[in-house]
């Protein structure tokens, strides 16, 4: 009888993951919520499981990631766009399935990823990366939304672009990095104009390095120079006649500032 008694948790254990095959709609929305990998698992053959029960179960953060590859595996065929969007936001879906359903995601769906709390470095960076592979197909007006909504690196992609309208609005990002703005004062997409709008921006314009890469470039206007050479040293400013590139105007700036100092002494 002892013997009989100690296989009856056992028993009692089979029969209620049994149960979980068999559980009525009602039943598996409580079931979602079990700790056991063992129901979990079980749920997914459950033949009354429906869209709105995955959805309640990849709510939650403490799935493994076996048990969301293998949602994936069982729906891949015909996931619907909220499915996509669940094991998308789900921090634990693993890198190999993310890949997969990046690209399924909407434009402004990636970018709403991208700040979800949760989301790894690697699930952002992927996203980051789909959203700059859609850029040269992307309408104007979305990308002046991803310029003022954008991720640092999202913004700095635009910028690069050098279209005037976009510029402007990269410029005013607070994600946009100095880095990013030295790399377009320094690319092949730099304007006079669009120079001078990061000579003017408040938030650029008292910036050395980027003033100096400004002065270097010989699209700058003149206008700069005028202003911003009176407030540099010497030293700095032969180094900046060295400069070959320069148009004739601006080296003629610099030329009349360091006569105007010799004869000023």
């Amino acid at each position: 009888m002892a013997d009989d008694d100690r296989t009856l948790p056992d028993q009692t254990q089979v029969q209620q993951l049994q149960s979980v095959l068999t559980a009525q709609q009602e039943e598996l929305f409580q079931l979602v919520l079990s700790r056991d990998d063992r129901v979990l698992s079980l749920l997914l053959k459950n033949p009354h499981l429906t869209e709105d029960h995955l959805l309640a179960l990849l709510k939650r953060r403490d799935l493994s990631e076996a048990l969301l590859s293998s949602i994936y595996r069982r729906h891949k065929g015909n996931l619907s766009n909220r499915l996509i969007r669940a094991l998308a936001k789900n921090p634990v879906t693993p890198g190999a399935i993310m890949r997969n359903l990046l690209p399924h995601l909407l434009l402004f769906e990636l970018l709403d990823f991208c700040f979800m709390p949760g989301v790894t470095a690697d699930q952002r960076i992927a996203a980051e990366r789909t959203i700059l592979q859609r850029l040269p197909t992307t309408p104007l007006g979305s990308k002046m939304t991803l310029a003022r909504r954008g991720t640092a690196a999202v913004v700095g992609t635009i910028l690069k672009e050098g279209d005037p309208k976009l510029v402007e609005i990269c410029l005013n990002s607070p994600r946009l990095a100095e880095a990013a703005v030295f790399q377009f004062i320094n690319g092949p997409r730099a304007a006079a104009s669009t120079l001078s709008m990061i000579a003017r921006n408040g938030r650029w314009k008292n910036r050395p390095n980027l003033q100096l890469a400004i002065l270097k470039n010989r699209l700058t206007p003149t206008i700069w120079f005028n202003l911003w050479i009176p407030t540099l040293p010497v030293r700095t400013i032969n180094q900046l006649l060295a400069n070959r590139r320069l148009a004739p105007a601006q080296r003629k700036a610099i030329q009349d500032e360091l006569s105007r100092r010799k004869t000023s002494h």
